[in-house]
């Protein structure tokens, strides 16, 4: 069990990993060994999470979504498997710890009088120069 927070966790059967050869750092070793990850994280079908909490993950994880609600991070940084996997597990955790925080409810709000008389003043104002540079033919100048 991945621990996010102490009331929400995650299963390690939830998560899948695939390795693949990673850019960066290692040298000829590069492209011998498997040392990146691909995590995969299905978020649709995931029994650990609420449906507040999937929904906001959705979003949060953006492009990295597919259309099946499967969240995939790569991580390719270290030049070990173990760090990378760590690495991206460590990802999976601070984006679900982001997503299981319920936004704050938005309060509506009015403009004071005083910014509503300011607002028609500078609309009054506005329009008097508006008035004063119009063309009336037959008036004088």
């Amino acid at each position: 069990m991945i621990e996010i927070t102490p009331s929400l966790s995650v299963g390690e059967n939830e998560i899948q990993y695939d390795f693949i050869r990673a850019s960066g750092p290692g040298g000829q070793n590069i492209n011998k060994v498997a040392t990146g990850v691909q995590l995969r994280f299905d978020i649709r079908n995931s029994p650990s999470l609420e449906e507040g909490v999937k929904e906001r993950l959705i979003k949060l994880g953006g492009s990295r979504v597919t259309a099946d609600g499967v969240l995939i991070l790569e991580a390719k940084r270290f030049r070990t498997q173990e760090q990378n996997r760590a690495d991206a597990l460590a990802r999976l955790a601070a984006l679900i710890y982001r997503a299981a925080e319920k936004p704050k409810p938005r309060k509506k709000t009015r403009p004071g009088a005083a910014a509503v008389e300011e607002r028609l003043e500078k609309k009054r104002r506005q329009s008097a120069v508006k008035r004063m540079r119009r063309y009336r033919p037959g008036e004088p100048e």
